[in-house]
């Protein structure tokens, strides 16, 4: 065996706290909170990832806290409370809130209609800080070639979108059908003087 696995410094640097335990598990539950609250505030776009500067921003901030939440303890086990201090305490955020639904509404927001029957809304988009460009990616991402295919369109408090697709009425339906099958008789009808 080698030596280096019975080296005590090694193993005292890898599981020695650095900090006290309360702290391991104050620093995280404090992050937690401030990002929560911080990503509620500056609203929905960020949680939807939708340019390269969004993206930055949170690989960022997560690197931004990453001391705030270890302190400057590097060992594993100081990481390993860390993690589940956070785990814990979103496990007993998503539970509270579950349990009061209308606490969870008022925290989490109200969706944001972005496109009605087919015509954008330009005070939502500038609201929720959106171009039209940013707008047409998303509905390109979701399958669809063009505006007009969208009949409603929904940016929910979590940042995913809703989108519904425009659907022919009921009278332009039932006239394709009623023209399909003249069609197909009107062949019929030829193949029959033909003969």
């Amino acid at each position: 065996m080698p030596d280096w696995l019975f080296s005590h410094g090694m193993w005292n640097a890898t599981f020695a706290l650095g900090a006290p335990m309360l702290e391991k598990v104050l620093r995280p539950v404090l992050v937690y909170f401030f990002l929560v609250v911080a990503l509620r505030v500056f609203g929905k776009r960020e949680l939807a990832q939708l340019n390269p500067f969004d993206l930055v921003v949170l690989l960022s901030l997560s690197n931004t806290v990453q001391n705030a939440i270890i302190g400057n303890d590097n060992s594993l086990t100081g990481g390993l409370i860390g993690a589940l201090a956070l785990l814990a305490m979103n496990y007993l955020v998503v539970r509270f809130l579950f349990r009061h639904r209308r606490l969870d509404q008022i925290f989490e927001g109200q969706p944001t209609t972005l496109i009605e029957h087919g015509h954008i809304i330009e005070p939502a988009l500038a609201k929720e800080l959106l171009t039209r460009i940013e707008l047409t990616t998303v509905l390109h991402r979701q399958g669809f070639d063009s505006l007009e295919e969208v009949e409603r369109c929904v940016l929910e408090p979590g940042g995913t979108f809703y989108i519904q697709r425009k659907m022919p009425a009921t009278e332009t339906v039932e006239h394709n059908e009623v023209m399909r099958a003249l069609h197909e008789l009107n062949g019929k009808l030829d193949r029959l003087i033909r003969q």
